[in-house]
């Protein structure tokens, strides 16, 4: 097992016991700053016997597997411009992907392939419309230059159509949509780009003209059904403005919108997918209520489908705020939010589990954590199991089908990842990261 800490450490572990088999401690540059990203760091991506981390200080690092001697390590991005990586980066076919953190800080994200054998790099995808695309005339004036568009979790490949999936973020800034009028493309959208090329085949847009830090991040799950009688290939997401959406995934077809969460900002979507905003929900200096808060009706955590169920696991929280916007002029590097959401600490943050019919996005059922769920993952398992924490520490089971808990066990620290599944010696093991330790579980 392989395990990495949040200022870019690692380590190799005996699955069996957790004895550490070896260790990378990574020395950080002294100027590397939390003001634009989280110090943090969320895993690996492996290939054969190479590991690659992404690094705070924008490096990509290849590492031995067996030894965890370092191979090669090349730079990204120059980290002192505000840019960092926390994602795991992506592995397919002999390229490594990775995306960067910006949007709180007056610069523009990228997606970056890098030759996985050499480190050498093949191309870079921009999440910012360029001067030469059409798509920048939905940015006013040269708010562009500093406009925001994420990449900083994981994408989805799909081997089928040989396509990658990339998820971008807010504009810059997040809450003052003054100065960005437009639809400020290609923020808050998933792109579909050729791996070869990193040329886009195709987006979609989640939320034009964010103006509440509703980042399009969250995972995007790919599934083939029969969708409406037809069998399609589709590409599914729950996302942090509160919709869930079912699009094609070969042509980026809006198919189905349905809130999932207590969101207040939109009637509704439209045939095209595109939100239909209620009046006088854009942040003001004075203040506008809103739901959900900043932080989304679900955000990074990792969801989970059962093909055999027809559910979709998701975390749900759901929060409100007050969204205070403030204008004022960018200076790359330095945060550039233009605003503050204040969180409605009458409301608070409640928590939940909840399945989605993956194919209408109803809901079947939901499981209440009591303490939140705004970081810890779902995993679903062939057993007819789902594994969920909440913040407080506790790891739960619950029946797939029912949403019935079976069990719960309290790690003694808070929890902001997700479980995984793997088995040693015919053993099926659940393990999950706390706060301070690595707790693992297995049947007698």
């Amino acid at each position: 097992m392989f395990v990495t800490g949040p200022l870019n450490n690692g380590a190799a572990l005996d699955a069996r016991t957790g004895r550490a088999i070896w260790r990378y401690t990574r020395k950080l540059p002294d100027d590397v700053s939390s003001q634009c990203t989280v110090m943090t760091n969320r895993g690996f991506g492996i290939l054969g016997d190479r590991l690659y981390m992404a690094t705070l200080d924008t490096h990509l690092v290849a590492l031995d597997a067996k030894t965890g001697n370092v191979i090669w390590d090349v730079t990204v991005d120059d980290y002192k411009k505000g840019f960092s990586i926390t994602h795991a980066p992506l592995v397919i076919d002999g390229k490594v992907i990775v995306g960067v953190t910006s949007g709180e800080c007056a610069l523009t994200g990228f997606v970056d392939a890098f030759d996985a054998t050499t480190g050498q790099k093949l191309w870079r995808s921009w999440a910012i419309a360029q001067k030469e695309d059409p798509a920048r005339a939905t940015w006013s004036g040269d708010s562009a230059e500093y406009g925001g568009g994420p990449t900083w979790m994981t994408g989805t490949y799909d081997a089928e159509t040989d396509t990658l999936f990339w998820t971008t973020g807010n504009p810059g800034p997040d809450y003052d949509g003054s100065v960005r009028a437009g639809d400020n493309l290609y923020t808050c959208s998933v792109l579909a780009l050729d791996p070869e090329s990193g040329k886009l085949k195709w987006h979609f847009q989640f939320t034009p003209h964010d103006t509440h830090d509703w980042d399009a991040n969250e995972t995007p799950v790919l599934i083939t059904a029969n969708f409406r009688g037809k069998p399609r290939k589709l590409l599914i997401q729950a996302n942090r403005n509160g919709f869930y959406y079912v699009l094609d995934r070969l042509t980026g077809e809006f198919l189905l919108g349905r809130a999932f969460g207590n969101q207040s900002w939109a009637e509704g979507l439209d045939p095209k997918g595109r939100p239909i905003v209620k009046p006088n929900t854009d942040p003001t200096p004075q203040g506008t209520y809103v739901c959900p808060d900043a932080s989304g009706n679900t955000n990074w955590a990792s969801p989970s489908f059962d093909r055999a169920t027809g559910l979709f696991y998701v975390a749900v929280r759901e929060a409100c705020a007050l969204y205070v916007s403030e204008t004022k002029p960018p200076k790359p590097g330095e945060p550039y939010t233009g605003g503050d959401p204040q969180v409605d600490l009458k409301v608070g943050t409640p928590g939940f589990v909840r399945a989605l019919d993956a194919l209408t996005g109803e809901k079947r059922w939901e499981f209440p954590l009591q303490t939140g769920s705004h970081a810890a993952g779902v995993l679903g398992t062939a057993g007819g199991l789902i594994f969920a924490a909440s913040q407080d520490g506790h790891v739960i089971a619950l029946d797939a089908r029912s949403g019935k808990e079976l069990w719960h066990y309290q790690t003694g620290a808070q929890i902001q990842s997700s479980p995984i599944s793997f088995q040693v010696h015919g053993k099926q093991m659940i393990a999950i990261s706390t706060n301070s330790s690595l707790v693992t579980f297995a049947l007698p």
